[in-house]
């Protein structure tokens, strides 16, 4: 089984001596992980340090490799096996073995007809729309897709030239992956119905002030201050049709206790259903290893490549110093080719989450779906 060729280079540390390294000396240390006979299409990521640079990185990579067709973008951090770069001149590539006539680039989808397909999506994070764009893109194409927002700080962040907000490659049908998603927080009470709305905030759930319902779900402790809240207890939002592990998390940004009322950073309406998570270290371990032991019975040995598109806020801001994540990923599969980004924004299927990890597995023609 031929594995895909993968390679990354930056400075661990971050330190100002790092700022002092240019691109080339990246670029030249991942040449000496990739083969001299360049094959398929490019996956690039690169970390902010290297934005202003990223055309004549493409250009190096393009006579260097062989490689014409890359895709990527420009992110705030990137990952490989075992290490995580944040805050430093970094990148990380992968050549994408299949067939060429099973892949082409996005905005130029296949033809609706090609259900099944899987699709690796950048988008940028202000483009309008962009929660409606993604839904449309999974519809129209018939495409499971994944990905992330990337970067804002540059102008365009994304290598493949984009219709709207949107940019990446779709696989056919006939291009085996096995994904899955994990997410960084744990329910803390039941999924309640939205009953009332007043200005846009949430008034009530199941028939009582909203702010009543957050508190008991919560707890005394920390409702005696609602500023230990913020960054900690998020409101979600169960998808419809399926159980409670599937949510989406959204910010609770303000709260008015005189009329009990909670501020969420969706746009929701009466009848939608709502629960409060807490996020946690250890509860995204957790999940993280029940995610990763139901791709390892799917995919098996037969894994050609991976791709992992993780929350900025996870990384280190959740699982502390030493690449804890992505040694979760090494401890359940070994040593696999492997490249990624930490992105402010999550796409699984058709839709935009935060605070989760979505690991995709391209397997060999005889691997499980």
């Amino acid at each position: 089984m031929r594995t895909f060729p993968f390679a990354h280079a930056g400075v661990e540390d971050g330190g100002p001596v790092s700022r002092w390294i240019g691109w080339q000396v990246l670029a030249g240390r991942c040449l000496t992980m990739l083969p001299d006979d360049g094959v398929g299409f490019g996956l690039l990521y690169v970390t902010d340090p290297l934005g202003g640079d990223l055309a004549e990185i493409l250009e190096f990579l393009r006579t260097r490799t062989g490689v014409t067709e890359w895709t990527g973008a420009v992110v705030p951090a990137i990952c490989a096996p075992g290490i995580e770069y944040f805050d430093t001149p970094a990148m990380a590539m992968m050549l994408l073995d299949v067939p060429p006539d099973r892949v082409r680039p996005i905005p130029v989808v296949m033809p609706r007809l090609a259900e099944g397909s899987f699709a690796i999506i950048h988008a940028k994070p202000h483009a309008p729309g962009i929660v409606e764009e993604v839904a449309a893109l999974a519809n129209e194409s018939g495409a499971y897709l994944v990905g992330g927002l990337v970067t804002s700080q540059h102008q365009q962040p994304l290598i493949t030239a984009a219709q709207g907000g949107l940019a990446g490659l779709q696989f056919d049908p006939e291009v085996p992956v096995a994904t899955g998603l994990t997410q960084g927080c744990s329910p803390i009470g039941p999924a309640h119905e939205i009953t009332a709305m007043v200005e846009g905030l949430v008034a009530e759930l199941d028939g009582r002030p909203a702010l009543e319902i957050l508190k008991e779900d919560v707890g005394e402790l920390l409702t005696r201050d609602l500023r230990r809240l913020a960054g900690y207890v998020h409101a979600a939002l169960p998808v419809p049709g399926s159980d409670q592990a599937d949510y989406v998390v959204r910010n609770l940004v303000g709260m008015e206790p005189s009329r009990g009322l909670v501020a969420v950073a969706e746009v929701l309406d009466v009848g939608n259903r709502l629960m409060f998570v807490r996020r946690d270290a250890a509860s995204a371990v957790e999940d993280m290893r029940r995610m990763l032991e139901e791709l390892r019975r799917r995919a098996g040995d037969r894994i050609r490549g991976a791709v992992y598109h993780s929350c900025v806020a996870r990384g280190p801001h959740l699982f502390g110093p030493g690449a804890r994540e992505m040694a979760m990923i090494t401890e359940a599969f070994g040593n696999i080719p492997l490249v990624g980004f930490f992105g402010n924004g999550e796409i699984s299927h058709n839709r935009l989450y935060t605070y989760t990890g979505i690991l995709s597995l391209f397997l060999d023609d005889g691997g499980a779906e």
